[in-house]
């Protein structure tokens, strides 16, 4: 509470805080409560239109709340009701930024090292991989629950530390979606000691106008990181390894075309049961059975063993962990159904890289199976340019040898003319998930491989619950549901 403390009433001062919330519906006995405001949301980065929170704040109290943080002029709008509420009030010109400096002070006083990953693509299963790999060398470590990796979940995943310090390292992913600088504010509330940077890809162009301000964006993560760091990179991303200049310390590459200090070679693919890769590093090579899917994977589990080379562990137990993971949830985990398919589910997100590799493992993967059926959701946030990105993803989805093409949503459409143009015969389209999950659930066969993937407004987990809803689960499926 100390990064708060000031100006404030000495008892409050003095009182145990439990959590930090930004959502009243979340308080309890101890809570602090901040009443976020469209001003604080404009300020901050956050695109669209959001509830004042100050409307909340006397529920926020009822609910046991010790204090809430509210702005001076929303205070004003609500004194009548506030007013009684005075001595518990903190006040702050900005909320989030109350929240983010408050979550600065906590990490300043925790003082140990933080990971910082980023990239178009990859982000949440990349932290998952280095958390696992860092965890399996003996540290107690803190990540972000799901994808809070923006200026407001990330300081509250740090705020955590208020309440258990004794987290021995931080595994941070760090999001961005406009050029406010996003990055570069939450290295300011953690400033990196390892920066990961995975990718950059054609995503978020729809708000920072070219690919070259998605690079200069996520690049933020190098130049915020402290002296003597260590920048992490994938060098077979040119746009990615021309950021080592940025670097203010050591500089790590990883990568399975171009020369790298971290590459996976002999890779060989086991159906949907991930792969087989001997991992070189600069101090030895190691065997990995490697559990997840997909070349990008790889990548990733490239830049998780960098991660854990740079804190000293070595190849034989780096490759020991990875050889232990689980996919994170609709993040390529393997779904089998009693009535003879599979499905991989890949829901969380897509871009045409992601989704084109992913395609690639339902077809290496799925030599035996009877259908190899693509359901693809609409790619956002691509800019000006979606329409063609989508006919020409359409044409590589053809090309690749899949069966069956279902396009859902908007833009999904010129994909599915795309892979109509490219030879593929069986193309559908589906107006929404829900639509697709029928249209799915209807046309199914024992002996289907399936793909679902779409990026996340596109909600593509929901064709995977219509299935749900008419089929069983195998016996031996390893997803808990």
């Amino acid at each position: 509470m100390n990064a708060l403390s000031a100006g404030i009433e000495p008892a409050l001062a003095a009182r145990e805080i439990e959590s930090f919330v930004i959502d009243s519906r979340d308080t309890s006995a101890g809570s602090v409560f901040f009443a976020l405001s469209q001003p604080d949301y404009k300020n901050n980065g956050f695109n669209g239109d959001f509830d004042d929170a100050t409307q909340f704040v006397a529920t926020a109290f009822e609910n046991g709340a010790a204090a809430c943080v509210v702005r001076p002029d929303r205070y004003e709008e609500h004194k009548t009701e506030l007013e009684k509420f005075r001595s518990q009030l903190i006040f702050a010109d900005d909320t989030i930024v109350a929240l983010q400096n408050l979550a600065h002070g906590v990490y300043s006083e925790w003082n140990k090292p933080v990971v910082a990953i980023t990239g178009s693509a990859g982000k949440t299963t990349a932290k998952e991989l280095t958390a696992h790999v860092l965890s399996h060398g003996g540290r107690k470590v803190l990540c972000n629950i799901k994808n809070y990796n923006n200026g407001l979940g990330h300081p509250l995943t740090v705020l955590n530390l208020a309440k258990d310090p004794t987290y021995d390292v931080a595994v941070l992913e760090m999001g961005m979606s406009t050029p406010m600088n996003e990055i570069a504010r939450l290295c300011k509330i953690t400033p990196p000691d390892v920066s990961v940077v995975l990718n950059v890809l054609p995503v978020h162009v729809e708000h920072l106008g070219s690919i070259e301000n998605v690079a200069a964006a996520k690049a933020e993560i190098v130049e915020g990181m402290k002296v003597g760091g260590t920048a992490i990179l994938n060098a077979d991303d040119e746009l990615v390894a021309a950021m080592a200049s940025l670097s203010k310390g050591k500089v790590v590459t990883f990568g399975l075309v171009n020369e790298a200090d971290m590459k996976a070679t002999d890779i060989v693919v086991s159906g949907f049961n991930g792969s087989r890769f001997e991992m070189e590093t600069p101090i030895g090579s190691a065997a990995v059975k490697f559990p997840l899917n997909g070349k990008h994977n790889v990548l990733n589990a490239l830049a998780a063993a960098a991660v854990g080379a740079s804190f000293g562990m070595s190849t034989t137990d780096i490759a020991s962990a990875l050889s232990s993971v689980a996919a994170p949830p609709q993040r390529g985990e393997i779904v089998n159904f009693k009535q003879g398919f599979t499905v991989i589910n890949d829901s969380y997100n897509s871009n045409p890289d992601a989704l084109l590799s992913m395609v690639e493992t339902l077809v290496s993967g799925g030599t035996e199976a009877k259908r190899k059926i693509v359901v693809a959701g609409e790619m956002l946030e691509l800019g000006q340019h979606g329409t063609e990105i989508h006919h020409e993803t359409g044409r590589k989805v053809a090309a690749s040898g899949v069966d069956v093409l279902i396009g859902v949503r908007g833009l999904a459409a010129e994909m599915v003319g795309g892979a109509a143009e490219g030879g593929l015969s069986d193309v559908r389209f589906a107006a929404d998930s829900d639509a697709a999950g029928e249209m799915l659930a209807a046309m199914v066969q024992p002996g289907d491989a399936i793909l679902i993937k779409g990026s996340r407004g596109v909600r593509t987990e929901k064709v995977l619950e219509k299935l749900l809803e008419k089929f069983e689960l195998a016996d031996n499926n390893a997803a808990e549901r």
